[in-house]
């Protein structure tokens, strides 16, 4: 059966006028702000945890839980913060929604603000995203000036307001500890956990973060009520998805689905292998996922049919590549990517990234040495079990996927394999 396509989070895209309050308000923006208000934090936190949302971001962390904890936290002073990080090459589902909606993302920030008790939320955006952030301003300026935001949030005494933080262009700052480092003016480099955002987060205080499709269905949970929201997609992993293909694919572009569908459903929706041409294989998640093929298509995209087979959905990224490509080449520029994003805080991504690079170049270079297959297969294990931050810790996940899927490449003798 086909994926059921939605239009749920994209609904406004491209039919909204992004600067228009007016516009935004005339397609039931920020009535759920006005229910939140009315119904108060706890039932809105009740919401949020029925719905059964997880992160979007990667984690799948449930968000509910994440709310309930920060609002329970001790302390006055807690924080929202809107991860708008998107960095992951293949990625741009994030942009869409900041770009033409950026109103829905204020006033999802706002509900998050009175549901946790925070007087203060921070949207950190991508530095490359010039368009999106200079967007999400003028609506946080456009929402204050109407109610929605400052010292009393639509009458309900409570302050909460946003302020906008610019990326400076690295990798790493996706990582929640090392936005939060950079948000502060620090070196963008992740912290060690425990403790974990929900008690040690922006500032060191109580912080909810969650990333841009994420906080993207809260008004659409408080319109429609966290039960309804459950319903749709897969039981365990419910609601609306957000997949951005690229590549080798005939329509290339942000298409939304119910969890639960197939790789082959999201290529028909896209309209195909470009050209007439043939799939070889499609990297889904990003740079720090894995390479699916023909003989993963029908597999549910969902985290307990892919964890098993050491898949991901990860960003929600699917670059798709025709049969022409030699994908070793692309393996090798993957990993070129992480050993110039690494921060190089720790040892074993700092080390590990430059020597998964090194033996990638010989490897395409037709300059193998005897062991260098062993080799990559070690220094994937050492950095996935020991580096500090999630950077590390998939920085091989593509590389031993085209150990796993691809011939090696010509020169690569069979002593490596």
């Amino acid at each position: 059966m086909a994926a059921q396509t939605l239009n749920l989070l994209l609904a406004r895209c491209g039919v909204v006028d992004p600067d228009s309050i007016t516009d935004y308000e005339a397609r039931d923006g920020f009535t759920a702000l006005r229910h939140a208000v009315e119904a108060g934090p706890e039932w809105t936190i009740d919401q949020v945890t029925r719905s059964r949302l997880l992160g979007r971001g990667g984690a799948l962390f449930p968000m509910g839980r994440k709310w309930a904890t920060v609002r329970a936290a001790p302390g006055a002073r807690k924080y929202v913060v809107l991860n708008a990080d998107e960095s992951e090459p293949g990625a741009f589902k994030d942009r869409k929604l900041l770009e033409e909606d950026p109103f829905a993302l204020v006033e999802a920030m706002a509900i998050a603000g009175l549901a946790i008790g925070s007087a203060q939320g921070y949207a950190y955006i991508r530095g490359e995203y010039a368009l999106a952030a200079r967007r999400f301003q003028a609506a946080v300026e456009a929402a204050r000036a109407r109610g929605y935001l400052g010292a009393s949030v639509l009458g309900s005494g409570q302050p909460f307001d946003i302020e906008v933080r610019r990326g400076g262009g690295a990798y790493i700052c996706g990582e929640e500890t090392a936005l939060f480092n950079s948000l502060e003016g620090r070196r963008g480099e992740p912290r060690m956990k425990p403790p974990f955002p929900v008690t040690s987060g922006a500032f060191y205080l109580p912080t909810v973060i969650n990333n841009v499709e994420t906080m993207a269905n809260v008004p659409h949970i408080v319109r429609m009520g966290g039960d309804a929201y459950a319903q749709i997609g897969a039981p365990a992993f419910t609601g609306p998805k957000l997949f951005s293909l690229s590549g080798h694919i005939a329509r290339p572009g942000v298409y939304e689905v119910a969890t639960g569908g197939t790789l082959r459903d999201l290529l028909d929706l896209a309209g195909g292998v470009a050209g007439g041409h043939s799939l070889q294989a499609a990297l889904v998640g990003g740079a720090a996922g894995a390479f699916m093929t023909s003989s993963h298509l029908d597999i549910p995209l969902l985290p307990e049919t892919l964890a098993p087979l050491g898949l991901t959905i990860g960003a929600g990224s699917v670059v798709v590549f025709n049969e022409t490509v030699d994908m070793w080449n692309v393996t090798r520029q993957l990993a070129e990517f992480f050993a110039e994003e690494s921060c190089g805080q720790c040892v074993p991504c700092r080390v590990g990234t430059q020597r998964q690079m090194e033996i990638l170049e010989r490897m395409t270079a037709g300059e193998s040495r005897p062991g260098d297959v062993a080799l990559l297969r070690e220094l994937g294990a050492v950095m996935t079990d020991a580096s500090i931050c999630g950077l590390g810790q998939t920085a091989s996940s593509a590389v031993l996927s085209a150990l796993n899927t691809f011939p090696l490449p010509a020169g690569v003798g069979g002593h490596d394999a």
